[in-house]
């Protein structure tokens, strides 16, 4: 009878363990989501502040490209401009040039 008693205490006892195991796991699997919500929180409202940078960071580099094609732009511009202003002094040096000349050679036919 002792052993029967033994046994049957041993099955109970196991049972309630079983049951302790299981109710202990579920809690613990419940702490492990609790715990990872303020994290999972900061997580996604620092990855959303950084998307925010990433956008801002993105149309600056738009605007410094376009701000480098404006820039270029007026360079070439200004190139340009110089290129004819020294086309034009050099043109007009010929004419003064030639302008002097003709102007001593008219001096030279004066009589004196």
């Amino acid at each position: 009878e002792l052993w029967v008693s033994l046994e049957e205490h041993q099955d109970a006892l196991e049972l309630i363990m079983s049951k302790y195991r299981k109710q202990m796991l579920q809690l613990l699997e419940g702490r492990k989501r609790e715990d990872a919500e303020p994290v999972l929180k900061v997580h996604q409202a620092n990855s959303g502040e950084i998307e925010s940078q990433i956008d801002r960071i993105c149309e600056m580099g738009a605007v410094m490209r376009k701000a480098v094609q404006v820039d270029d732009e007026q360079f070439f511009k200004v190139q340009e401009k110089l290129a004819q202003l020294e086309l034009e002094n050099k043109e007009l040096r010929e004419l003064l040039s030639i302008s002097r000349e003709s102007f001593e050679v008219g001096r030279e036919d004066l009589p004196d």
